[in-house]
């Protein structure tokens, strides 16, 4: 039997202890005396981390956080291990952050294993704010997607379209179903990838499965992540560990694509976005060196970002059609009939016809399913006010995008898919309706916006226009699984099945 009488004592002391380490680090904090945003109550070491782990919406953090902010408000401060974390959940909120106070929010927060996939940051999309970034960011802007750059990649665009379509028409084949998610991602990846190395890559696949464990990492709460500072603690991780494997067989693919460019007798060649890199390092001219490491990085950002924000709202666009028969019947009606007695699209067909139930579809898909539900995570470079509470430097920023976008404050019956909401409407996915960011807004707005958004609306058009859809016989509508899993981005947990019928063929 214990002897409770022994233990009583040393349970009292190690009580004792804890309060006495409490109240010293409650004087000796640094936000002693500030008016901080409110939160959930917190426990010792690991913080506000088991209201998300506890919560009804499982492992989806951006379910968990708006269900937290219903409670606690749009601006909220969570302790995730050791990383004090603000959430943002509503348009004024994210207005003050991403526009009053942009520049002290303009840092990326780096977790460990986002330190690893990128570098330390050495590329466009999680390097810290600095005069490094800001004249990649320059690059980016007038060189790498500029319009008439994203104009150039028409063709490839076209052709792995034309490829897309034959590769469905081939697999309905019978009366099977096809897997239009792996589908649409292997056509997305393709089309980015030639645009930004001018061709195919042999190492697709294995690409493809090395990002899909990234995603997955990222997305997943690890105590590296948790605790940033402690060498222990990352050495000890396994998906830091298994992040460093990612980061160089990644990293491998990438640099022999540079290595037999940069050999090749075209490298002078710079209409696609490499070419742009290696001319911009053999001119010099720029305020730091370009280094093989830093253009590596670059072109790992526009493979992963490009490819993956594509992807998964071609994905969510289509399952959501599917589970909305008069929205699928509306949009293939409206794009039949513009392209009457052709026997194939152009991206300057489109251009030339104004489809706008097309593209208050893909708004829709963009509202419900924002590709980052959490955007890419930022940091607060220095203390600042906002919303009447202070947001200590260094506290990393989550903007929920998703929460936003299914507000029945800012939308009308907001969780149905109800493209028709943007009909009479001018609010935008460009950064100005803070109500609506599924790219971001401010300084950190993604740069390659108008590729995607190519990307997305050649495929969607297409796929409509000659095909008819529908689910296997054994899934109703109102059945289908719409589950999510949580990365970097918010993918589909399943593959999306489908038969596809013929409705005008498909060239050979």
């Amino acid at each position: 039997m214990m002897d409770f009488t022994a233990l009583s004592p040393l349970l009292l002391l190690f009580l004792v202890l804890l309060i006495l380490k409490l109240v010293i680090d409650h004087y000796a904090s640094p936000t002693r005396g500030q008016r901080l945003p409110p939160g959930p109550w917190q426990l010792p070491v690991i913080g506000s981390l088991h209201h998300l782990l506890l919560s009804r919406s499982g492992d989806l953090p951006h379910r968990a956080m708006r269900d937290l902010s219903c409670s606690h408000g749009p601006l909220m401060l969570l302790r995730l291990g050791a990383v004090p974390t603000l959430v943002v959940s509503s348009a004024e909120a994210a207005r003050e952050v991403m526009k009053t106070h942009d520049a002290a929010f303009a840092s990326r927060h780096l977790s460990a294993t986002l330190d690893i996939i990128s570098c330390g940051g050495k590329g466009i999309l999680f390097s810290h704010y600095n005069d490094r970034w800001r004249e990649l960011r320059r690059i980016c802007v007038h060189e790498l997607f500029s319009q008439r750059r994203v104009l150039s990649f028409r063709p490839a665009r076209e052709d792995e379209v034309a490829r897309l379509l034959r590769a469905v028409s081939d697999g309905c084949r019978g009366g099977q179903a096809v897997n239009l998610s792996e589908k649409m991602c292997r056509m997305t990846n393709d089309s980015v990838v030639r645009a930004a190395i001018g061709g195919r890559c042999r190492h697709r696949d294995e690409f493809l499965h090395e990002l899909d464990e990234a995603v997955r990492l990222t997305g997943g709460i690890n105590l590296a992540d948790l605790y940033p500072s402690s060498r222990l603690v990352r050495r000890l991780s396994v998906a830091a560990r298994d992040m460093v494997r990612c980061q160089r067989n990644i990293y491998r693919i990438v640099q022999s694509i540079i290595r037999e460019r940069a050999g090749a007798a075209t490298a002078e060649r710079d209409e696609d976005l490499l070419g742009v890199l290696l001319r911009l390092q053999k001119d010099g001219g720029l305020q730091f060196e370009l280094t093989t490491e830093i253009i590596s990085t670059v072109i790992f950002d526009i493979f992963s970002a490009g490819s993956e924000t594509s992807s998964t709202t071609l994905e969510w666009a289509m399952s959501e059609l599917m589970r909305n028969p008069r929205v699928l019947h509306k949009v293939q009606s409206e794009v039949r009939e513009a392209f009457k007695g052709q026997d194939k699209l152009t991206e300057d067909d489109i251009t030339k016809v104004r489809l706008g139930y097309l593209h208050q579809v893909i708004k829709e898909a963009l509202r419900l399913h924002p590709p980052a539900a959490l955007l890419l995570p930022r940091e607060c470079r220095e203390t600042c006010r906002v919303m009447g509470y202070d947001v200590p430097k260094g506290t990393k920023v989550f903007v929920n995008v998703w929460a936003m976008g299914r507000d029945d404050k800012y939308w009308g019956d907001a969780e149905a898919f109800r493209p028709e909401r943007f009909e009479n409407s001018t609010v935008d996915f460009k950064g100005a309706d803070f109500e609506f960011l599924p790219f971001g807004a401010g300084r950190r707005m993604c740069p390659g916006m108008s590729l995607g958004m190519a990307n997305m609306e050649l495929a969607l058009a297409s796929l409509l226009f000659h095909f008819e859809w529908e689910l296997p016989c054994a899934v109703g509508a109102e059945d289908m699984d719409m589950t999510e899993t949580f990365g970097i981005t918010v993918r589909r947990k399943s593959k999306l099945w489908v038969h596809a019928k013929p409705h005008v063929p498909c060239e050979n």
